[in-house]
């Protein structure tokens, strides 16, 4: 459940810095094509932050610590740009909103997950 959640949240953190930014256009938002096309955007960048990410960091690692870690947002921007070549409908126009889609998302999508107050399961009654 929790991961749906997570996915659910996701996707209208996409929706949102859809809305947001004029550079990143999702599909057709009159539609539920736009909502399908967010949800597949939401779960094809968890994949790749899952997967390739780490890889990424593991293979930048000097020029990480070179630049003091701002290399990852580059790794980020890469990634979006990477799903928006994967993804039909899902459309950025260059590398420099791919930079701010990612920060912006990351903004919005921390916003959401701060709303539901933090908490974690625990295993106590």
């Amino acid at each position: 459940m929790n991961t749906i959640l997570k996915l659910i949240l996701a996707t209208l953190a996409v929706l949102i810095t859809d809305l947001l930014l004029p550079g990143v256009t999702i599909g057709h938002m009159d539609s539920w094509q736009g909502v399908l096309t967010a949800l597949l955007v939401a779960a094809v960048l968890g994949l790749l932050n899952t997967i390739v990410r780490p890889i990424l960091i593991i293979l930048t690692l000097p020029v990480t610590l070179l630049t003091l870690g701002l290399f990852i947002l580059v790794i980020n921007a890469s990634l979006v740009m990477l799903a928006a070549t994967l993804i039909n409908g899902f459309e950025v126009q260059g590398f420099w909103w791919a930079l701010g889609f990612s920060v912006v998302q990351w903004l919005v999508q921390g916003f959401l997950n701060a709303l539901d107050g933090g908490k974690k399961p625990s295993g106590r009654p």
